[in-house]
């Protein structure tokens, strides 16, 4: 008997000196996703000192996760690195996507973020939406660290459509691709031209009241599309720029939205200010003076021009 129980505890010893063995990993691990047996196969590769015996435990304890997760600290025993494998945190990082910014700048900041490839990002955002531009509900989002070029499009637009489709719905009781679009192009140069949420509407009746009256947009904002997002726009730009963003050219609202927009945007096209107003100039106070008639607007526009001296 006495034998037995010094056998017993000669293997709880080894168990525990086992289970107490430094182990190194990175402090956000990756782990393929496959059975118990194949992960640690995978991880005996990649050198971590690992035996059909951590497979027993794992068996026990639960099975490990799959994809980036966070393990907090380089060091851990091997009872703890074995019982995160099974319970820890994916590894998120946050992105931010502002209202008002083109995809084009959107897909590098994605690119740089979580190390992806450029190239093979735009061409899944093109194989996964129909909308050159606009696709996008501005925010801030969690994505896991390790996350593809497929599966980062896949979430980030499977959730902004969900988003817009329920704006959508509580508003018109319907969800028309070619009706929402429609006026997120007309949002898309409201937030480009506004200087705050309050003005939105104002500036939605100027586009508006400019169409009504057969007039061209005739606004910046609107050239500011794709990688000309953070581009002054000059005379120059003005007359050599024959893309369908030159509303100096063209009549109307381009068919493709400029950038991506707030949801107080869409709400300002859907439901204009009612107002007279043509014209709009930026004041000294960075907001915008608006007026009905030409002669005001030049008034004001020589105001800025003096402050601009």
């Amino acid at each position: 008997m006495e034998y037995v129980f010094e056998i017993m505890l000669i293997i709880i010893l080894s168990f525990m000196y086992y289970l107490n063995k430094p182990i190194k990993t990175p402090k956000v691990l990756y782990i393929q996703e496959g059975s118990i047996n194949q992960i640690i196969t995978q991880m005996q590769k990649k050198s971590y000192d690992l035996t059909k015996l951590d497979s027993l435990f794992l068996r026990v304890i639960g099975s490990p996760q799959s994809g980036w997760i966070n393990m907090d600290t380089n060091t851990h025993t091997k009872a703890d690195f074995l019982y995160k494998l099974t319970t820890a945190k994916a590894a998120l990082q946050n992105v931010t996507l502002i209202p008002g910014e083109t995809t084009y700048f959107f897909l590098r900041t994605l690119a740089k973020s979580f190390h992806l490839d450029i190239t093979t990002l735009e061409k899944e955002y093109k194989r996964q939406t129909y909308i050159e531009e606009g696709a996008f509900v501005p925010d801030t989002y969690s994505l896991p660290i390790g996350i593809t070029e497929k599966k980062i499009m896949n979430v980030l637009l499977k959730v902004s459509y969900k988003r817009m489709k329920n704006f959508s719905l509580k508003i018109f009781g319907t969800f028309n691709k070619k009706k929402w679009f429609h006026y997120v192009a007309i949002a898309s140069i409201i937030q480009k031209e506004s200087a705050s949420v309050e003005e939105m509407p104002l500036v939605s009746s100027v586009i508006y009241n400019r169409i009504k009256k057969g007039m061209k947009l005739q606004m910046d904002g609107s050239l500011n599309y794709g990688k000309y997002s953070h581009t002054k726009v000059t005379a120059k730009r003005i007359r050599e720029d024959n893309s369908l963003y030159n509303t100096y050219k063209y009549k109307g609202v381009p068919k493709v939205p400029v950038c991506n927009v707030s949801f107080s945007a869409i709400k300002a096209a859907i439901f204009p200010a009612k107002t007279n107003y043509l014209y709009f100039m930026k004041n000294k106070k960075n907001t915008h003076d608006f007026s009905c008639n030409y002669s005001t607007h030049l008034t004001n526009i020589r105001r800025a021009t003096k402050r601009n001296k």
